[in-house]
Parts: structure tokens; C-alpha cells; sequence
């Protein structure tokens, strides 16, 4: 899998100065978890300060996803325990944030709607990254279950929440994910099932 989109280069500029330095990889990837813990706790408080915080500490959090695997790259200290690691920190904290914008927007327009409507983009957007990553084994070498574009990776959108909680966007969001979130799974179980076909 390619690794050179421009989060991947930014992370890579900055991790430089740890290679040969007692930071891991995995420190790297807990600091990721905590970071994401604490923007979902901000965006669950449902205030305005919760979600400017919230919005800051999200980007910081995705962020630490890219540099962690950089520098894991970068020092030869990649293994299948800490990709492991990684990747359950990856769908716990994108997956959490949705119930948490949820839970943080009960008071809205939407109401106790919102809660749920968090519940269900959480749980689709879970189900959604396990099925990317059992497809992208199915998958020719080095192909992603879906390719960004301009220099982009896909998941580089989890960097937009930061801007979009700022911007106090936080609803339309959940509405979008709560709607999208079910459809991006169907497919991907969809095109899941396609590749197990073809590879049997």
C-alpha cells in the first residue's frame, strides 16, 4: 500500500527527529487513542467550547494516526502487533466520535434523535472499516479499498471534523454520516463479497 499522500509526508517531515530516539511506534498510537478519547469526551459535552476543543485535539489525534505508522516505516520497527494496535485504535476512535457528536447535540433541533442517529453512523462507520480492511486482502497488492484522490487519501477527510466543529457544522455532519454511513457499509460488504467470489 502506497504511503505518500500529503498527511503521509507531513507526518513523515515531523517524526524525523525521533528515529533513534526511545519513542515508538506504539507510544505513538497510544497517544493517538488518548487524543481521541478526549475530542470524543469535548464533542460529547454538546458546548461551544467543547467543540472548538474537541475539534483541536480531533486533528492532533489524526494526525499522531499518520505519524505512528511513519515512524514505525521510517525506523524499521513495523510488526503485526503493533498494526494491530493501530488499527484497533483507528476504528475505536472513529467510530466513538460519531455517539459522541450525537450524545453532544441531545440539546439541538434533533434532540434525543441525535443520540441515535450518533449510535447508528458509529456502529455503520465500524462495520464499514472492518469490511475495508478484510477487502483490501482480497484485493491485488498494494490497492486500497477506495483510492483518494489529489494527493488525498480517503480517510484524509477525518481531518475535515476539526474545521467543521469549529465552524459549529457539528449537526449536518451527523445527519450526513447517520444517512451515508449505512449506505458506505452496504457497498463495502457489497464489494466484500464480490472480491471472496472472485478469489474462491
Amino acid at each position: 500500500m502506497a504511503h505518500n499522500s500529503w498527511t503521509h509526508r507531513l507526518a513523515r517531515a515531523a517524526i524525523r527527529p525521533l528515529l533513534g530516539t526511545s519513542v515508538t511506534p506504539n507510544q505513538l498510537t497510544t497517544a493517538r487513542l488518548v487524543t481521541g478519547l478526549l475530542a470524543c469526551a469535548a464533542f460529547a459535552l454538546g458546548t461551544r467550547d467543547g467543540e472548538i476543543w474537541g475539534g483541536i485535539i480531533w486533528v492532533l489525534s489524526a494526525f499522531l494516526d499518520r505519524a505512528d505508522g511513519e515512524l514505525a516505516r521510517l525506523g524499521n520497527m513495523m510488526s503485526p502487533q503493533g498494526h494491530a494496535y493501530d488499527y484497533a485504535c483507528d476504528v475505536a476512535c472513529n467510530g466513538l466520535v460519531f455517539f459522541a457528536i450525537g450524545i453532544g447535540l441531545r440539546d439541538s433541533p434533533l434532540g434525543a434523535w441525535a443520540i441515535l442517529m450518533g449510535l447508528v453512523a458509529g456502529i455503520t462507520v465500524t462495520a464499514a472499516s472492518l469490511w475495508s480492511e478484510s477487502l483490501e486482502r482480497q484485493l491485488a497488492s498494494g490497492r486500497k479499498a477506495y483510492e483518494g484522490a489529489g494527493g488525498f487519501d480517503f480517510d484524509d477527510i477525518l481531518y475535515a471534523f476539526g474545521p467543521v466543529a469549529w465552524a459549529g457544522w457539528l449537526m449536518p455532519l451527523l445527519v450526513g454520516a447517520s444517512l451515508g454511513g449505512p449506505v458506505f457499509a452496504v457497498l463495502t460488504w457489497v464489494r466484500l463479497r464480490q472480491a471472496r467470489v472472485v478469489a474462491s
